[in-house]
């Protein structure tokens, strides 16, 4: 291995392709912002942001906390992603570090490597989960480009950061490069103000129900949600089903699951809810139900247990490694197990104060700061190894 340049005292450049900032808020841009916001306040780096597409240059530059530098190229982005599955333009340089928030890393620009000359940057790409290579036929096109995407930035030397040691075992069984270049640092969370549960009653339609949060798409398996209430409902339960969250592209299975059940007037959707508007939703809830199929970590659970709002999840993934015994946890697609375990919530108080004092504890063990820091701690290591 070359010897990694001098140090010197001027802080470590680094890049973060900032797309996700851009987009509807879910996972990966709560993330991205987090992170973000944290390491802006770090004297010891130089960050940017990386646009790499034709739109959103005055949008990001907005978003970006005070001392973030913008990088943008006006690009296609999905250009970009075909470009790349061929070669390494176009590229970016400039930088220390490039870190791809989101399966995708901009390929570093290359420098010839002689006495004085600069090496090019490390690449760090975050993997939140592996459903694209499990799942094609559950994702969206673009995430089905992953899995090629990812094997071209390993071939360039990109090393991979996973959101919990569940998806980092993943890595290292599927991916097939060295257990050094795969680093497990969890998500964070913070939890926001107290949701008001009237408020969210009263978004709800003003009765008691379970509530579902996120982009209807295959994975999340609302249709075995819905199934699940239809069985509650047929004996006799009110208790309405509100879902929060954009339609995508698993809203035509929903909208059949809904119309079998014959109580369509019991689902209550509501599309895309403010920050303040889910808070007032998970606070006011029942229950929150995350029946997904598969996850690479899980926030709502940890959203609804600092509501005091007691959870319903499955049992797969990082979700059992972020909700421990803090939730009712079933089988996927098991919509009889599911029926069980909701019922169990709604009309044992017991339960309820159980699954509510253990939630509580959840929430703390999961610090964006601590994300932060690590991260930053691994830019200035792959840093050293150039």
């Amino acid at each position: 291995m070359s010897q990694p340049p001098a140090a010197t005292d001027r802080p470590l450049r680094v890049g973060i392709e900032a797309i996700p900032l851009l987009v509807v808020r879910t996972g990966v841009g709560t993330m991205t912002r987090a992170v973000v916001d944290r390491l802006a306040t770090d004297p010891g780096l130089d960050l940017s942001a990386i646009l790499i597409s034709l739109r959103g240059r005055g949008r990001l530059a907005a978003e970006l906390p005070p001392g973030t530098g913008l990088r943008a190229l006006p690009f296609p982005a999905r250009l970009a992603h075909r470009l790349w599955l061929r070669g390494d333009h176009p590229a970016v340089g400039g930088f220390d570090v490039i870190h791809g928030p989101n399966f995708v890393v901009p390929p570093a620009a290359r420098h010839s490597v002689r006495r004085g000359a600069r090496r090019p940057a490390a690449e760090l790409l975050t993997i939140h989960d592996f459903g694209p290579w499990h799942y094609p036929g559950l994702v969206n096109n673009t995430a089905r480009g992953y899995p090629r995407l990812v094997a071209r930035a390993l071939d360039r030397g990109a090393h991979v950061h996973t959101v919990s040691a569940f998806v980092g075992a993943e890595a290292a069984d599927i991916l097939g490069v060295e257990p050094e270049r795969i680093h497990v640092i969890p998500n964070g969370f913070e939890a926001g103000p107290a949701g008001d549960p009237a408020r969210g009653r009263a978004l709800a339609g003003g009765h008691p129900y379970v509530l579902a949060v996120g982009t209807i798409e295959p994975r999340k398996d609302l249709p075995t949600l819905v199934e699940a209430m239809g069985r509650l409902w047929a004996e006799g339960h009110d208790t309405r089903l509100v879902l929060a969250g954009p339609d995508g592209w698993g809203t035509p299975d929903l909208e059949q699951a809904v119309a079998r059940t014959g109580a369509a007037h019991l689902v209550h959707r509501l599309g895309y809810v403010s920050d303040d508007e889910r808070a007032d939703l998970l606070a006011g809830a029942a229950c929150l139900a995350y029946p997904s199929r598969y996850e690479g970590f899980g926030l709502p659970p940890l959203e609804a247990m600092a509501q005091g709002t007691p959870v319903v999840a499955t049992s797969i993934g990082a979700v059992t490694e972020v909700c421990a015994d803090a939730a009712l946890l079933v089988p996927p697609g098991d919509p009889d197990a599911l029926a069980g375990a909701l019922a169990r919530v709604l009309t044992d108080e017991s339960v309820v104060a159980r699954l509510v004092a253990a939630g509580r504890q959840r929430p703390p063990l999961f610090s964006w700061d601590r994300t932060a820091a690590d991260l930053g701690q691994l830019y200035r290591q792959l840093a050293a190894r150039r």
